[in-house]
């Protein structure tokens, strides 16, 4: 074998790997995105350090809610279900809750 030949083949080898990493890239991430299209954020609902993000000033995001059903700390839910979740304090909310 000549190695302009050794070279073309190293070459077909080297952009299929490439080809089949990057599918497999794209699918998780496909995959990744009709999960979070299935959420919704749901203000209210998580308890302290439940939470999965947005908690106010002083916290960085997620689990850094300082109490139970904190208004202005989400939890990712089923979409639809988030107004149906009673917690002490009232409903769920599409939208932040201010005290």
């Amino acid at each position: 074998m000549s190695n302009n030949t050794k070279s073309f083949s190293a070459a077909v080898i080297a952009g299929a790997v490439a080809t089949v990493i990057s599918a497999g890239a794209m699918t998780a991430l496909t995959t990744e995105g009709a999960h979070a299209a299935e959420k919704e954020k749901c203000y209210g609902v998580a308890l302290k350090g439940q939470n999965d993000c947005k908690a106010g000033a002083g916290t960085t995001c997620a689990g850094t809610s300082t109490s139970d059903y904190q208004g202005n700390a989400w939890k990712l839910v089923p979409k639809g279900t988030c107004t149906t979740m009673k917690t002490p304090n009232g409903m769920g909310s599409l939208t932040e809750i201010m005290s």
